[in-house]
């Protein structure tokens, strides 16, 4: 992390807007931050952690926006911070502005804006900053990750604030592991000690859950055995507890199977038992039945005796109905012959009672003339109904006549007034063509320029994406090019060290007596021996390959790069200097006016048929008002023969209706007459008949009755009976017989009248008795059952309890593998004799890195009397791993770092910050801390070890790393020369940068 800019305005001491420069600042490697008591200081480091964190170090950060914001400065002044900084590589510039009630535009008061929050990065390829994010939570996530520290942790390594100095130097292990794991990324290191533990207990959890399962059957198992089984008292997930009710299972197995067999003896004899009293109970219930059934019997036949006059009366009824079945033909005639005349007398009354007075006492001959006189009448008004309907269709056509009438009117009216619109009408379409033309033509000169606007846009973009691909071909292309010059550099290396040993080469293929191919000389007598690291033939031809391969890449790079540049000029001639935005916006535009141009252009056709169709209308309109005055005159015409007709119609109607409103009101009067004359006609001659009937059905029955024995006809009458009373009494007779026969026939039986002579039969005292057998026998049934079933559910869990046994073994042997695992890695094992956790493990491993780096600061700093040395000893009940100690170079003895003074602890502490600050940045994927501030402490220092202090400061120059001090110590003024100094005033602070 390395601190560039720093813009701070209206924040705390600052009334205005103040700049720091942190680049030149950081040249010198160190640079002093000083001024009077009060005069803020301490506000710049402030500044720094607010930008960062949105919030300031130590008590200081209570009250926040309000507290934050300078009461110099003017009211209508924000408070705002912007620091430019590079982290991981990126430039960013974070600008934060806390929470302002400022005054109100309009009227009196305040209103409160929220807090604001900019995060930019610099673009090095666009040359410009880009927004990345305007949210607090984004922005606060973004800086931490980038930093890999917390607000506490920037505040302890890399912005010591006042009276902190000592915190990390004298920090308990876990404050000291929390920061370190931060630094140094050993969080993969406690996620394995989580994953282990989770491990851990998810397998504890299932043998649990076996174990438990295993126990479930357990009680199962002593639910089905009852007294005959015992459970183990071991809990789940103890050992020993498999084996235990594996051995209780197989003891209440046995005793269920003895019991099972003691069942089935029960069961056999119950059963014997059993079929005695069911035979038992059979006889009994025979005899009772045999004996209640010779009782009945003598109650029926006792029943016979009480009811035999009924029975004579019945059979006496019975044969006088069957001689009145002879006289039921005539006694039906007569009914009839009743029914008729009665009929027919009231019809006659009802047909005279309709008739005129005068025809009272008419008879059938006089009711028949008349109706014949009616019916001539009716037949002369056939020509009186002719005429009348004539009339009618005369009167509908004089109507339909006016109806026309008022038509042709109505229409002349409207195609009057729609005639007089008509210039303004054909004024309106024919400027409605005329525009439609116009946007056609429009819309042909827009088209035109549609596709040149269009290749100049996807020019454009071309020319953008090339431009952004350019630059990544010219970092390509130098990249190769580096790689080139380097492989060219090391075949020349190869070569020249290959040329320096060419003699040993040479010599290497010399034999006694040939010549030697440099000098010719066939005697060697001291040839050239190799040394070690000669470079042979084949290195060189590799290093020369490499570096024609590396050629090659390169040229292919900057073909490329320059076909990326050809393209990029071709499309810049094409597309011009112009922005794609604004060639977008001007395509659309034109776009959507050639869409509108199009659009109007579209309704000229609908214009010219609209123009079309109202010159036919108003043709239509101009032959329908020259017709409709044809019509009016051909309508007076026929009005005036149509009212000659009707005059003549009337007159003739007139004579025939008579008293009678229409002719029809005639013809429908002289037809209700000559109806009812001839229906009064018709009932006088059927009531004669139907007298004449009933006299003779009267003879005939008198006649059957005397001959069927009876005196009168209504005795016969009386005497005769219905279907119904037929089948009831025939019943009757029949069940008598059949009951009588029936009694005489039971009480014939032997077997019922020697029953009779036994003793009464008692079938309850039976039935009890074989109740009693029947209980005892379910009962030795359900005994067996349950003891089968006993057996079966014991047989059953005992399978299931085995299997689960062999499928829970390797999983225990899992839990204890990684019980182990996880207990040594927590630090809770006996194996781990420090009780140390493997987080912490490597954190000491970091820490030895830290005190080691420290101590050479720190030795310098205390002219060689102390180091730091890291300890792993536990305190107390705790674990160790991450102590610190201080050596002694005077006494030998290695002591607690809290035994030191205030000035030991002060560059005690500050070489661990920088020890610190250095393995962090050679720690591979650390972070870098570029900036460190210390901020006082330095007037506790003498002027010896002031100036061994700043010998160790000023060296860090050497890693490109900068301190700035925080001190109002004077004599600080005169030893760093690089100084930003903070002036107080009456309006506010103000900063001035010296360089060095």
């Amino acid at each position: 992390m390395r601190l560039h800019r720093l813009d701070v305005t209206a924040f705390g001491p600052f009334g205005g807007r103040q700049t720091v420069g942190f680049d030149a600042l950081s040249a010198a490697g160190l640079f002093l931050l000083h001024g009077p008591t009060g005069a803020g200081k301490t506000s710049v480091l402030d500044a720094v952690c607010y930008a960062l964190y949105g919030s300031v170090p130590g008590a200081r950060q209570s009250g926040q926006g309000g507290a934050l914001r300078s009461d110099h400065a003017a009211p209508g002044t924000r408070t705002e911070v912007r620091l430019e900084l590079t982290v991981a590589g990126r430039r960013l510039e974070v600008t934060r502005q806390p929470p302002w009630e400022r005054p109100k535009k309009r009227g009196t008061g305040t209103t409160l804006d929220k807090a604001q929050t900019w995060l930019r990065e610099y673009d090095a390829a666009a040359r410009a900053w880009k927004d990345l994010s305007r949210s607090h939570q984004e922005v606060g996530e973004e800086i931490t990750q980038l930093l890999g520290m917390s607000r506490e942790q920037f505040c302890q390594v890399v912005l010591l604030p006042q009276g902190d100095f000592a915190r990390f130097l004298r920090a308990d292990a876990e404050a000291r592991g929390r920061l370190l794991g931060r630094l140094f990324d050993t969080q993969r290191f406690a996620d394995v000690e989580k994953r282990l533990a989770e491990r851990r207990r998810t397998t504890e959890a299932r043998v649990r859950e076996g174990d438990a399962a295993l126990l479930a059957d357990a009680h199962r198992m002593q639910q089905a055995a009852g007294d005959a089984m015992e459970l183990p008292g071991t809990a789940p997930g103890e050992p020993g507890l498999a084996e235990a009710v594996l051995a209780a299972a197989a003891i209440a197995r046995s005793t269920a199977r003895e019991r099972l067999a003691v069942a089935h003896c029960r069961l056999a004899a119950a059963e014997s038992h059993r079929a005695a009293a069911r035979r038992a109970l059979d006889e009994v219930r025979e005899l009772a039945r045999l004996q209640a059934r010779f009782t009945e019997a003598r109650q029926r036949a006792e029943h016979l005796r009480e009811r035999a006059a009924a029975h004579r009366a019945a059979r006496e009824r019975m044969e006088r109905g069957r001689s009145a079945e002879a006289v039921a033909p005539a006694l039906e005639l007569r009914a009839d012959a009743e029914e008729a005349h009665r009929r027919a007398a009231g019809a006659e009354a009802r047909a005279r009672a309709l008739l005129p007075q005068s025809f009272a006492g008419a008879g059938a001959a006089g009711l028949a003339a008349a109706a014949r006189r009616a019916a001539e009448e009716l037949g002369g008004l056939a020509s009186a109904r002719r005429a009348e309907r004539r009339l009618a269709e005369l009167v509908q056509e004089r109507a339909g006549l006016d109806r026309q009438e008022r038509a042709d009117e109505d229409a002349l009216r409207e195609a009057d007034a729609w005639l007089a619109d008509w210039d303004a009408t054909r004024t309106a379409l024919r400027a409605r063509v005329e525009s439609a033309q116009e946007a056609a033509a429009r819309a042909e000169q827009l088209a035109v320029q549609r596709e040149p606007a269009r290749r100049r846009l996807d020019a454009a973009r071309t020319r953008d994406e090339l431009a952004a691909g350019i630059e990544e071909a010219r970092h390509r292309a130098l990249a190769s090019g580096q790689r080139a010059v380097v492989a060219r550099a090391h075949w020349l290396d190869l070569k020249e060290q290959r040329l320096s040993g060419i003699a040993a080469e040479l010599a290497a293929h010399l034999s006694d007596g040939e010549p030697c191919a440099v000098c010719g000389a066939t005697e060697h007598p001291a040839p050239a021996r190799r040394v070690a690291g000669h470079v042979g033939r084949e290195a060189e031809e590799e290093a020369l390959d490499a570096a024609r391969r590396a050629d090659e890449r390169h040229t292919e790079d900057e073909r490329r790069l320059g076909a990326l540049r050809e393209a990029l000029a071709a499309a810049t001639a094409e597309a011009g200097d112009a922005p794609t935005a604004r060639l977008a916006a001007e395509h659309d535009e034109l776009e959507r006016e050639h869409t509108r141009a199009r659009r109007d252009a579209s309704a000229l056709h609908a214009a010219h048929e609209e123009l079309r169709h109202a010159e036919q209308e108003r043709e239509r309109r101009l032959a329908d008002r020259q017709q409709a005055a044809v019509r009016a005159a051909s309508r007076l015409a026929r009005r005036d023969t149509l009212e000659r007709e009707q005059a003549g119609l009337e007159a003739e109607l007139a004579e025939a209706r008579g008293t009678a409103g229409s002719v029809a009101a005639r013809a429908a009067q002289l037809e209700r007459d000559a109806a009812l004359f001839g229906d009064a006609a018709d009932a006088v001659r059927a009531a004669g008949d139907a007298a004449r009937l009933l006299k003779d059905a009267d003879a005939r029955l008198a006649d059957a009755a005397y001959r069927a024995g009876f005196d009168t006809p209504r005795a016969a009458a009386d005497a005769l009976l219905d279907d119904a009373d037929r089948r009831e009494l025939q019943r009757r007779l029949d069940a008598w017989q059949a009951e009588e026969a029936a009694v005489r026939a039971v009480l014939a039986e032997a077997g019922t009248a020697a029953a009779a002579q036994q003793p009464p039969a008692d079938p309850a005292a039976a039935e009890r008795t074989a109740a009693e057998a029947e209980r005892r026998l379910r009962e030795a049934a359900s005994a067996r059952d349950a003891a089968a079933r006993c057996c079966a559910e014991l047989d059953r869990l005992s399978a299931r309890a085995a299997q689960g046994v062999r499928r829970l073994a390797p999983l225990r042997e899992e839990y204890d593998r990684v019980a182990r695992l996880a207990a040594l890695t927590a630090g809770t094992s006996a194996d781990n004799e420090r009780r140390m956790r493997l987080e912490a493990y490597v954190l000491a491993a970091r820490l030895e890195q830290v005190a080691a780096a420290a101590s050479v600061r720190l030795q310098r700093m205390s002219s060689g009397r102390y180091t730091l040395v890291h300890s792993d000893d536990r305190t107390g009940r705790g674990r160790s791993g991450l102590g610190l100690h201080v050596v002694d170079a005077w006494t030998g003895r290695e002591r607690d770092t809290s035994t030191l003074s205030g000035g030991e602890t002060f560059f005690a502490s500050l070489a661990l910050a920088l020890g610190l600050a250095d393995v962090v940045t050679d720690e591979a994927g650390g972070v870098r801390l570029d900036t460190l501030f210390i901020d006082e402490g330095f007037g506790s220092l003498d002027n010896q070890t002031l100036d061994e202090v700043l010998d160790v400061l000023d060296s860090l120059r050497e890693r490109d790393r900068s301190v700035g001090i925080v001190s109002h110590v004077a004599d600080l003024r005169r030893r760093v020369h690089a100084q930003l100094e903070v002036v107080k005033g009456r309006s506010g602070s103000s900063l001035r940068q010296r360089g060095a």
